[in-house]
């Protein structure tokens, strides 16, 4: 894979299988009501589809597939469970939701290989990516969840708020082996983002405003009255913003160049 397709390919795969992990391996289950996870599910089908639209896009002749299979593999397994809980088949629907995680693993791995670094430099960099993109989108659209379920309590969204503050220093880590020197490859995007460690600088500037949001979310939960979770909500939205600018800036440098 290459060029700005490959990019998005990259962001949208590290989204869809970060989130789908913190769906299922976070404490919620049982905590939530079932709602949340058709709406978290349905969104992730869609971003999913997406991610290997744009896989498929980026793979060049003669290249490996197994990037753009793993990502159709991981939705359609996503949309399974989805129309089972639909259905009111709760407990198969968990089932096959937890059985996703391995698959959301599996095409962290096939992606990796796309890369041009070693494959445990790769594998980490886009696992801390998936982390770091899990946990803003899950913590946004819990956020939001809150306004539903007036009854829920503050565990689920103190879970994200420190997944996240994890997140971005694993991610803070992957930004910082890519290095900071030029790079040929962000010409594709911008003139601006192939001069001297541009891209780089910039990811690591949004990923540390992402931790500062971070910090401001996990500070904004210590408050008792039910607002705090609306601001926190809010800080969020931030997030997502600053977190998909990194992840875009860090993943120029992470696709050959030829």
């Amino acid at each position: 894979m290459r060029g700005p397709a490959g990019v998005l390919a990259l962001v949208l795969a590290e989204t869809t299988a970060g989130a789908v992990a913190f769906l299922w391996l976070a404490p919620l289950w049982g905590r939530v009501r079932r709602g949340f996870f058709v709406l978290t599910g349905a969104i992730l089908v869609g971003i999913g589809l997406a991610g290997w639209g744009s896989a498929a896009a980026a793979t060049r002749a003669g290249a490996s597939i197994a990037p753009q299979t793993s990502m159709l593999v991981l939705t359609g397994a996503t949309a399974v469970w989805v129309l089972l809980l639909l259905i009111r088949r709760e407990t198969i629907a968990r089932w096959v939701g937890v059985a996703t995680v391995p698959v959301a693993a599996w095409s962290i791995v096939a992606f990796a290989a796309a890369g041009e670094g070693s494959s445990a430099a790769s594998i980490f960099q886009l696992a801390a990516g998936a982390a770091f993109m899990g946990a803003v989108l899950n913590g946004l659209l819990l956020g939001h969840w809150y306004l539903v379920d007036r009854g829920l309590a503050r565990g689920p969204i103190n879970f994200y708020a420190r997944a996240l503050l994890v997140a971005v220093t694993l991610e803070t880590l992957a930004v910082a082996m890519e290095g900071f020197g030029q790079i040929e490859a962000g010409a594709e995007f911008s003139s601006l983002l192939s001069a001297a460690g541009v891209a780089s600088y910039l990811a690591l500037g949004m990923v540390l405003a992402t931790a500062l949001i971070a910090v401001m979310i996990r500070l904004v939960l210590k408050g008792e009255r039910p607002s705090a979770v609306q601001a926190a909500t809010g800080f969020f939205y931030l997030a997502v913003i600053t977190a998909f600018a990194g992840e875009v800036a860090a993943k120029i440098k992470f696709l050959p160049r030829v």
